[in-house]
């Protein structure tokens, strides 16, 4: 879980006496606070391991160990009034320089994902409103889906089925489409695609990311022998229904080394090796 880059937490947001809890009863803000207490002990093991360790160098009057145990102490500090690393108020420096070495586990951006029955897929419920309210604090994002409506959508093999049964339930879009995007969010992440003759594919890269760096997720040589980017934004691509007729409309742009690649671009790149 160390290796993890973010965590998604699952919490069940809907009553069904067919469905039973291990707990005996339905309360996602108490389920919330069990696996935070796991992680939060798990932490501390490690924070503590790494005190002890640092601490013999500090007293030696090394003032870089010094400044980590200050930072240590004070992530110590946070998990023992029982608040996750991500939440409380670390300097940036220090907590870049000392604390992500450690992987811990309550530093890594959540996403809550509330998992609630077909009726409050739409119009939400107590449940979930009990969640919102507590991870308030830790500017924590979340979602609702419902696991159910999900496994029959999965069912369905044809696109317009899907469409239509989503229609019929009042929702835009499946939940697994919520999820993707608000992972990528999580994860600061964008989609870019390439495509050819024979393979239209995506590719992920960091928000910000340059044109010659999306170049380098295909190929290290892409990105060495950068030219120039033929870009065809995603909105005139729908628009259009063709790369030929987005061509033809003079709605491809040419974009040079500075270029921040936008969610959805689909790219041409042109290079020299």
């Amino acid at each position: 879980m160390r290796e993890t880059d973010a965590i998604i937490h699952v919490l069940r947001c809907f009553d069904n006496d067919n469905v039973t809890h291990v707990d005996g009863s339905v309360n996602p803000v108490r389920d919330k606070e069990v696996i935070d207490i796991e992680l939060q002990l798990k932490d501390l093991e490690t924070l503590n391991k790494r005190l002890e360790k640092i601490s013999r160098t500090a007293k030696s009057g090394n003032k870089d160990a010094e400044k980590e145990k200050l930072a240590l102490e004070l992530a110590i500090e946070t998990i023992n009034t029982s608040k996750n690393i991500r939440s409380a108020n670390l300097d940036k420096k220090s907590f870049e320089k000392y604390l992500k070495p450690l992987q811990l586990i309550t530093a890594k951006p959540v996403l809550y994902v509330c998992n609630v029955d077909e009726k409050s897929v739409i119009s939400s419920n107590n449940h979930v409103e009990s969640v919102v309210k507590i991870i308030q604090n830790e500017g924590a994002n979340f979602i609702t889906l419902a696991a159910g409506i999900e496994s029959e959508i999965n069912e369905l093999d044809d696109f317009e089925e899907r469409r239509v049964f989503l229609d019929d339930i009042g929702l835009s879009e499946p939940g697994s489409t919520k999820l993707i995007n608000a992972t990528y969010d999580l994860l600061d992440l964008h989609t870019f695609f390439t495509a050819g003759p024979k393979e239209l594919r995506a590719w992920t890269i960091p928000k910000m990311a340059t044109a010659p760096q999306a170049a380098g997720v295909i190929h290290s040589d892409f990105e060495k022998g950068f030219i120039k980017a033929e870009v065809i934004s995603y909105k005139d691509y729908i628009e259009y229904k063709s790369e030929f007729k987005v061509k033809e409309a003079g709605k491809v742009k040419a974009e040079g080394k500075s270029y921040i690649v936008k969610d959805g671009d689909i790219i041409h790149f042109l290079f020299n090796v």
